[in-house]
């Protein structure tokens, strides 16, 4: 099961779909195109380079952990400020965040200012699911547990999962942006957002 997957059985698409007043359909659209870009950076986050999975962990932990998910399954409106510092540690910058926004509005037809708006909450949600199941005792023989086994399965999920035509690095979406098939399409994003602004 894909991210895409577990955001729709666990509600958080309907709860996003109903805060930005859009349909459950441009709701799956905009995910699917926003999805690749924050688990590239999640992925990127966990490296070495970035401090490594201890380092995510502490991070996601001391933006709210799993409450982040609870936080958008709200009856209420989503605070988006732990969004957009989940997203300021994944990506960097709000330039890269505007970026991916345009960039997933090329792909997907929607407005980048919807889909800018739908960043911060899908981020959240996201976090929020890996650090709720990053526990769950001792991994099976071969499989990374904690977070890293739990990201390791989304990231599966999305670069590898799903119908339609299937590329070397994986298939899908991410697939299609992650152009030096290095697996993260972060990389090529943030690419193409630096040719946009030269």
């Amino acid at each position: 099961m894909n991210i895409n997957d577990i955001l729709q059985q666990s509600g958080a698409l309907d709860s996003i779909s109903r805060e930005l007043g859009v349909n459950p359909t441009q709701a799956q659209a905009g995910a699917a195109a926003l999805l690749p870009a924050i688990l590239g950076g999640f992925k990127k986050q966990a490296g070495p380079q970035a401090g490594g999975l201890g380092g995510l962990e502490s991070v996601l932990g001391g933006l709210g952990g799993s409450d982040l998910l609870g936080q958008v399954l709200g009856a209420g409106a989503t605070p988006v400020q732990p969004g957009n510092e989940v997203l300021g540690q994944i990506f960097g910058s709000k330039d890269v965040s505007r970026q991916v926004a345009t960039h997933a509005s090329q792909t997907s037809g929607l407005d980048p200012a919807l889909l800018k708006k739908m960043l911060p909450l899908l981020a959240m949600a996201v976090a929020g699911y890996m650090m709720s199941h990053k526990g769950g005792g001792a991994a099976p023989a071969g499989q990374q547990g904690g977070l890293g086994g739990i990201l390791g399965q989304v990231l599966g999920g999305a670069l590898g999962g799903g119908g339609g035509r299937q590329a070397p690095a994986g298939g899908g979406l991410a697939s299609m942006l992650d152009l030096d098939g290095d697996g993260n399409p972060l990389d090529d994003i943030l690419g193409m957002a630096g040719k946009l602004r030269s």
